[in-house]
């Protein structure tokens, strides 16, 4: 079982270990920083962490020795002619220089095929980019970000659409689907030579009835591709829950969750695609527990019915809110890790049934991910 979790926070990036059944904090890296997203690479167990600086852009470092020690690598960038490409018109009587796309935030790592140092990164604005050589190089994907359907994208809780979930089928990791607020799925097959928007299913509450039920405005908030059964996806939107067992050709809501179909975070078990977990919240305005009870919910038959966990879990006064990237299972499937933006952080080592809390005091937190 893992006994290591990484957390990544708007204050800093923390691992905890666990000893003689103790959770403790090990190791604080980029103290004060905010870290956006982490990946560790069983591949070659190398380290990744994106930091967001804001008026001094998106960093990525990489670290060879378990995070001893960092090495800033280069960033997704976007090349000159797709700056050009997108440049917005010069306003009347302006200059004619004008500012194209730029990274705002690293929203998705994730390993691209089996070869060491391969990275598929997902960022705001709505674009995928490719490493071949552990970040020391980005290339971004441009059969994506030139689709013209891209123009029809939205943001969601940000002002520019931006890709969060990069799944790779790990028995074909030349078969991709990526998860866009707001932009719906899209898939390669062909690790992104075409792609293809697959979101027929889903309906978007908040869209004139006309536009409700286009794939295109889908305003997915997690995606989770089952391990066992990879054409098995699971989707937390921003209205609802919806499964797919065809590869996205055709996603069915999932009406029985309780007690709200709302939230951002979603996990699957990694070996029963029936089994999957979310964290329900009020949506919208308030974007809080359900009654204040922080819970769990869980399916086992694939979304027929579900059991709303509380052990361990504050039940009153509780505002805590768990982000995308804030909820993981390990590969055992027993053992889960659940971070809010109060900065709690909870661990289970039974599916979730009960849970322990490990830290009422970290920075809010974006994502947690256990160790390889």
């Amino acid at each position: 079982m893992s006994e290591a979790i990484h957390v990544a926070t708007r204050k800093g990036l923390f691992l905890l270990e666990r000893r003689r059944g103790a959770w403790a904090v090990e190791r604080i890296s980029f103290l004060g920083d905010p870290v956006s997203q982490v990946l560790d690479d069983a591949r070659d167990g190398r380290l990744y962490a994106a930091l967001a600086l804001g008026h001094f852009g998106v960093k990525l470092h990489r670290s060879d020795d378990r995070g001893r020690t960092w090495k800033e690598v280069r960033a997704p960038s976007f090349p000159a002619e797709a700056a050009e490409r997108d440049a917005p018109a010069a306003a009347a009587g302006a200059h004619a220089a004008t500012k194209g796309p730029s990274v705002k935030l690293l929203w998705a790592l994730s390993p691209a095929g089996e070869r060491a140092g391969g990275l598929w990164a997902g960022t705001i604005p709505g674009a995928l980019f490719r490493s071949a050589d552990g970040a020391e190089s980005w290339q971004l994907v441009g059969s994506l970000w030139d689709r013209p359907e891209r123009k029809g994208w939205l943001g969601g809780g940000y002002d520019e659409p931006g890709i969060h979930s990069v799944c790779v089928d790990a028995n074909d990791p030349r078969r991709i689907f990526c998860g866009i607020s707001t932009g719906g799925v899209w898939a390669t097959p062909d690790a992104g030579e075409t792609w293809e928007c697959r979101a027929t299913g889903m309906y978007a509450e908040y869209m004139p009835p006309e536009k409700r039920d286009d794939p295109n405005v889908q305003d997915v908030h997690r995606l989770a591709l089952s391990p066992a059964s990879p054409d098995v996806i699971w989707a937390q939107h921003h209205n609802g829950v919806f499964r797919t067992t065809d590869g996205g050709r055709r996603w069915a809501e999932v009406t029985a969750i309780r007690p709200s179909k709302f939230g951002f975070a979603v996990a699957v078990h990694p070996r029963d695609a029936d089994t999957a977990w979310f964290v329900p919240a009020v949506k919208d305005e308030r974007r809080v527990p359900v009654d204040g009870k922080m819970v769990v919910a869980r399916t086992k038959d694939g979304g027929r019915s579900f059991e709303v966990l509380r052990e361990g879990l504050p039940q009153e006064h509780a505002y805590d809110l768990v982000y995308r990237h804030g909820l993981a299972v390990d590969g055992t499937g027993e053992r889960l890790a659940m971070g809010s933006t109060t900065g709690s952080l909870w661990a289970s080592d039974d599916s979730g049934s009960s849970w322990r809390l490990l830290s009422a005091h970290l920075p809010p937190i974006y994502q947690v991910l256990f160790g390889s």
